[in-house]
């Protein structure tokens, strides 16, 4: 059975009270996995204690109640650091902004010329991209165009909508989504189930100014090349 049907499976079993213990064996897939896939999913203390009633789980559910406190400790941990983070980084500067695209635009960005566009599967970076774009390239939104990139397998209006709802950008903007002609079952990658979303703009002059930028950033920190998609 290919990994996002599984992924599917073991979320639905989850849902449903299963403990990780119960989904390995019922779907023989490695704790690692399972940890990763359902490491947002916690049992309900409802649930845990349904489950309590059962003779055959009380070694499932200390093994929950263990996962669930290191859990606990892990996202205290993690929202110090993240407290630290904000207050040593933000507020960012407009100069601070447009490297800190920059940066994401020569790994995510189109390298075709005259066209400005980065592509993600995670909503976060496109909406971070539109952020940049807006705030620190001055691109006005109306002048966006919104590809995406759906499976035969989706619902291509439901898609469109979350991407249209996600980046407050109208429908009026979305070009006709290219539909991949295979489905989502082979995928084994890790994917946010929403298909590419590419945010262009066509604008020779500021793809040129960003390649520029890249490049004189790369030759600054020593990478040094011929071999440059704008030369």
């Amino acid at each position: 059975m290919a990994k996002i049907v599984l992924h599917g499976e073991a979320i639905k079993l989850r849902l449903q009270g299963y403990t990780f213990g119960q989904i390995k064996r019922e779907l023989g897939v490695a704790k690692s996995t399972l940890s990763d896939w359902l490491k947002n999913l916690p049992l309900s203390e409802e649930q845990l204690q349904l489950l309590a009633k059962n003779r055959n789980t009380s070694r499932d559910i200390r093994i929950e109640r263990f996962r669930q406190t290191a859990r606990n400790k892990r996202l205290l941990r993690l929202t110090n650091i993240f407290n630290e983070q904000k207050r040593e980084l933000l507020p960012l500067s407009e100069r601070e902004l447009l490297i800190a695209g920059l940066f994401l635009y020569w790994g995510e960005g189109s390298k075709y010329r005259g066209r400005v566009a980065i592509s993600n599967t995670d909503p976060r970076v496109i909406q971070f991209a539109l952020y940049w774009m807006d705030k620190a390239l001055k691109i006005p939104r109306s002048k966006l165009r919104i590809l995406l990139h759906l499976y035969s397998d989706m619902d291509i209006k439901q898609e469109t909508l979350f991407w249209s709802k996600s980046l407050r950008i109208p429908l009026g903007q979305f070009t006709k989504p290219y539909i991949k002609r295979t489905t989502r079952e082979g995928l084994s990658y890790k994917s946010f189930g929403h298909g590419t979303c590419n945010l262009v703009c066509c604008d020779s002059a500021l793809a040129e100014k960003i390649a520029m930028s890249i490049k004189a950033i790369a030759e600054y920190c020593g990478a040094k090349s011929s071999l440059f998609w704008y030369n």
